[in-house]
């Protein structure tokens, strides 16, 4: 039999491992954003309840250590099957979810209940259950289970950490939850007989954890995966369609956050607009520029090519990110310099004054709150040189304008002149700064600009329009943009405008 410390244990680190290793599991279909941690969180914890009191009466009427082991068999063969089912499932759950445009809260929400609610409430079950078994006297009551339930959260502790810091980056998600799944079941097949006939489920385990690790998400717009991996913060893969062009999908997949096409550096898409809006506020090309949110380099290969003699501060949260610029987005410039680190953090630490700085850490659905705060642009406007200029890359539902209209009234709190660039029904840029923006003074620059760009250039000064009005300001205290954005995806799918 296996001592009930150890069960309880055991159980402790697959209930909390499983819980980070929910989340991303849910990343690549519906990001891992505050509000995705808290659907997780929140049905772990009501599953853990709901089991605690299952547990009770459970060993009150079955009060041996055979049906408490059977339980954490159950619960551990469940676990197993979670990283199985949930592909097909989360598929089917994405593709409904966006015929209504529902958000992440809905789909994670749901995704959650249906794969990790029901293992979640069986391992809860078990410290009840055992603390059940321990007791011999009432007199040893709030002992025995004082001791239990702090065996329980030590092994919750432990599997958080072990998950997040080494099975999740060395093993990933698939076979994170499968290890615990397998220390589960061996703990519990040493208290049932005949032992062999319970060993064929941890062998089982022990087998699909040495089954190869296919596609995460196969499905693609007509391309192929060239590249896919779990980094430390999220889910990223490559995509290369026919033609050769390869772009970055992140987490949800929502949006394109990198993009190279054969023989150009131009995209045709909102990436070029960077190129050419610092035009609006000065005549010459930037000396230097900060990208925040290089992702794999789009924006930044391009100044190397284009505008060799700019040097280019390229700042990405995540490093994973910046090697597989190298490697399938060809990033790189004779300036380039990449700072591996989160945006505000870096701009905060830099001394450094700028003359373009690029805003393209928006990722969608849900944004960082403390990039789109008061505070955030007045530090922008303490690294701009005189006649610096920002450009926010902001991603909306096509039609709805409520987070531009927070944003742009935020940044003019510090920066207050704007134009706006509504390059695509889904993207807005957003220009701000402390000096007059011209539409003129870009068309003034054309025939300065390297050739390929001139088109590009009278196209964004032609499209250049004053900023939009009304929106609250958001501070580093309340910056409600979870709300914003569910708004406006709910509006999105009522069919509403603004």
């Amino acid at each position: 039999m296996p001592p009930l410390p150890v069960l309880v244990f055991v159980v402790g680190t697959g209930s909390l491992g499983a819980e980070i290793a929910a989340v991303r599991l849910l990343a690549p279909y519906f990001g891992a954003s505050t509000v995705v941690w808290a659907n997780t969180i929140g049905v772990v914890l009501v599953a853990l309840s709901l089991g605690y009191w299952l547990g009770g009466r459970l060993a009150d009427r079955h009060p041996h250590m055979r049906g408490l082991c059977l339980l954490s068999l159950v619960a551990a063969g469940l676990l197993a099957l979670v990283p199985f089912v949930s592909d097909p499932l989360l598929n089917l759950a994405v593709g409904a979810l966006d015929e209504i445009s529902a958000g992440a809260f809905l789909g994670s929400l749901l995704a959650v209940l249906v794969l990790v609610a029901v293992p979640v409430l069986l391992l809860g079950a078990v410290s009840p259950w055992a603390i059940r078994l321990a007791l011999s006297s009432l007199a040893e009551a709030g002992t025995v289970s004082g001791r239990l339930y702090a065996l329980s959260t030590a092994g919750s502790l432990v599997g958080t950490l072990l998950s997040a810091l080494l099975l999740i980056p060395a093993l990933g998600t698939r076979r994170t939850f499968l290890v615990f799944a397998l220390a589960i079941s061996i703990t519990a097949v040493a208290g049932l007989r005949p032992v062999r006939r319970f060993a064929l489920a941890p062998a089982a385990i022990a087998a699909l954890i040495a089954l190869p690790v296919g596609t995460l998400k196969a499905r693609t717009d007509g391309g192929r995966v060239v590249h896919e991996q779990e980094t430390e913060y999220q889910y990223a893969r490559v995509i290369e369609q026919p033609g050769g062009s390869r772009y970055l999908e992140l987490n949800e997949g929502l949006a394109r956050h990198s993009l190279v096409r054969p023989g150009t550096v131009l995209t045709g898409d909102y990436w070029d607009g960077f190129l050419v809006l610092p035009f609006a506020s000065r005549s010459s090309a930037p000396r230097r520029m900060a990208i925040l949110g290089n992702a794999a380099g789009t924006t930044a290969r391009a100044y190397g090519r284009l505008f060799p003699s700019t040097r280019v501060d390229a700042v990405e949260i995540d490093p994973a990110l910046s090697r597989i610029g190298r490697r399938w987005f060809d990033m790189g410039g004779p300036r380039l310099h990449v700072y591996d680190e989160d945006a505000r953090p870096f701009l905060r630490r830099i001394r450094a004054r700028y003359d373009v700085i690029a805003v393209d850490s928006y990722r969608q659905p849900y944004i960082p709150f403390y990039l789109a705060t008061r505070e955030f642009f007045e530090l922008c406007r303490e690294r701009l040189a005189a006649g610096g200029v920002v450009i926010v890359n902001i991603g909306h539902p096509e039609g709805q304008e409520k987070l531009e209209q927070v944003l742009t009234a935020t940044a003019r709190e510090a920066l207050p002149h704007a134009l706006r660039d509504a390059v695509e029904p889904t993207n807005t840029l957003l220009l701000a700064s402390a000096s007059p923006l011209s539409a003129d003074r870009l068309r003034g620059a054309v025939p300065a600009l390297p050739r390929q760009l001139r088109a590009t250039a009278l196209r964004a000064a032609a499209a250049l329009r004053p900023p939009l009005r009304g929106g609250s300001v958001y501070t580093d205290d309340k910056a409600p943009v979870e709300w914003l954005v569910d708004r406006s995806i709910v509006d999105y799918a009522a069919g509403g405008g603004d």
